[in-house]
This record gives C-alpha cells, structure tokens and sequence, in this order.
C-alpha cells in the first residue's frame, strides 16, 4: 500500500495503491473541497481512515465518490460517513434503489459473499456530466462490462482516466454479467472503443500501480477479451477462482466446514455452476479450484484449515 502522486498526473490529487482485496483510493484536496474516488474493502476500512486523516489532517472530507458499487469499491463508505458526517456520497445512478432499499441480495454483497456495511448517498454520477475534483472538471462517462452500471473519470487537460475495474494494466475486471447470463463481452469492447477514443495519457485504475502505457494496456485488455469471448468456460472458472481467493484475501485462514457454508451461502456459485458446469456437483467443483489455486502457491490446505498465502 502507497500513496503517490506520480509524474503527470494532476496536481491536488493523491493515489493510495491498496493491495487487490482493497480498490485504489484517489484523493483529491482542492483549494476549497476535497473529495475520495472509491473507498475499498470493508475489512480494510480502518486502513483507508487513517490514510485519510493522515493526508487531510485538519480538513473534513466532503464528498466520496464510488465509480461502482462492488464491495471493494464501496466497502470504507460507511465508516467514512460515521468519521465525516457532513460528507455527501454521489453513486452511478444505476443501483440508486438497491442502495436506498438496501438490498443485498441485488447489490451482489450476498451473491459474493462479500461484506458491505450499509451507506446512504446524497447524489449521482450520471454519465454525460461533469464533476470538480481537485479544482478541475473530470467528465463522467459510463463503462459498462465488469459492471454493468460503472462509471470512469476522465481529466482532459492532464488526459488522465480513473479507469476503476474497466481498464488495469494487464486486463480488466471479472465480466460478472456474462455470468449470469447477461451479454456483457461486447460492453467491455465498447468501454475500451471508449477509452481509446479519450486517449488517456496515464490511468489510474482501480487495482493496480499508476500507468501510462495505455497502447499496450488496451492491446492486452482486447486479446485477453477475445479469449474470453472464446472460451466463456474459462472465463467461468476464473471468476469462481477470483472470488474464491478474495475471501481468502480477507479471512486469511479459515475452516473446511465454514469454507463449505460460505461456498453454500454465496448463491454465485450455484449460478455460475447451473450455467456453465451443468455435470459437476458445486462441492467438487469448488474443490477442484481450491487445487489450483494451493497448486498455484495462492493457498494452502490441512486436514482443518485453509490458508492464504
């Protein structure tokens, strides 16, 4: 974890790089507000306090900003909320009743088994619009494809793009969609048709060091797209190895049987497998991953116990 402002990027803007259970966090401190892309994980709210406070010092934080609602990109909004309670909160307008309901069920934290404490908003990033940031206009475009309500951040006088799970350095996020059964290969196109066409000079994305080789980016982005589009199996599998190792991530060790009920509980799994594995049972399946995964150095196993390395 780091916080930098790296050579081009604007000034009043600061980048936490988290670890990949955690969303990187930007900080913008303008000359009379000072604002937070994304928030990370739940399990790291603490963290993302301190490295709050300690880069403000005096100075409340007045608005948090969330590019999506995946768990690891809203996960700080509640505890920044109790910290700053006169922060308001601006959402893709996508989820707005899910949030205001708060339905887990819809917001995917259950689906996941994934950890979200509740969090209000206050407004909406709506695409086609701008924001000030650090006492500069960011536009506001859409981004569907990892989600299908996500949005990215773009900077035209630095050209610098929050890119958030729509562009990293070497891929993009989870086509979650696709799993389910929605089409959402061609909207990842789309978004990187979208990102080439703002020709970014440097992407902050959301997990992942500052980059500026953004050519070589999409050029990755895109072949690995075209293998997914091929093999959508593959790209089934990988999905249950992600989440797989994100709760691993962030329990670090944990028991077979409360591995079993997790996996039981997370009803993801059973879609991805209705879907995609139709003859193999969720438990072997589930099992034949976790070897991968230990096979892969990303986990170790006992007789009791499973462990992240």
């Amino acid at each position: 974890m780091s916080g930098h402002s790296a050579t081009g990027l604007p000034e009043n803007l600061v980048v936490f790089e988290r670890g990949w259970l955690s969303s990187n966090n930007i900080l913008f401190v303008g000359a009379d507000e000072t604002a937070l892309v994304d928030t990370g994980y739940a399990t790291h709210a603490d963290q993302t306090l301190a490295l709050v406070e300690s880069a403000l010092g005096t100075r409340p934080l007045d608005r948090i900003l969330n590019t999506h609602l995946h768990s690891d990109h809203c996960g700080g909004n509640a505890a920044l909320q109790r910290r700053y309670p006169a922060v308001t909160t601006e959402i893709p307008p996508g989820e707005a009743d899910l949030v205001e309901r708060w339905d887990e069920r819809g917001l995917s934290f259950l689906p996941t088994g994934q950890t979200c404490p509740r969090f209000g908003f206050t407004g909406l990033l709506r695409p086609g619009t701008e924001c000030v940031l650090g006492d500069r206009s960011w536009q506001v475009h859409s981004a569907p494809g990892h989600d299908p309500h996500s949005i990215i951040l773009f900077e035209p006088v630095s050209r610098t793009l929050i890119s958030a799970d729509a562009l990293w350095e070497n891929g993009f996020g989870v086509a979650f969609p696709e799993l389910a059964g929605e089409p959402s290969f061609g909207d990842i196109a789309a978004t990187l048709d979208c990102i080439e066409t703002l020709a970014p000079l440097q992407v902050i994305p959301g997990h992942g060091r500052v980059f500026s080789d953004v050519r070589n980016a999409l050029v990755t982005a895109r072949r690995r797209l075209d293998g997914l589009q091929r093999d959508p199996v593959k790209h089934a599998r990988h999905a249950i190895k992600v989440l797989m190792k994100f709760k691993l991530l962030e329990v670090q060790s944990i028991t077979l049987n409360e591995w079993a009920d997790w996996l039981r509980s997370a009803s993801y799994f059973g879609v991805i497998r209705e879907r995609f594995f139709p003859g193999t049972e969720l438990d072997q399946l589930a099992e034949d991953i976790l070897a991968e995964l230990v096979a892969a150095g990303a986990a170790e196993t006992d007789s009791a116990l499973i462990r992240n390395i």
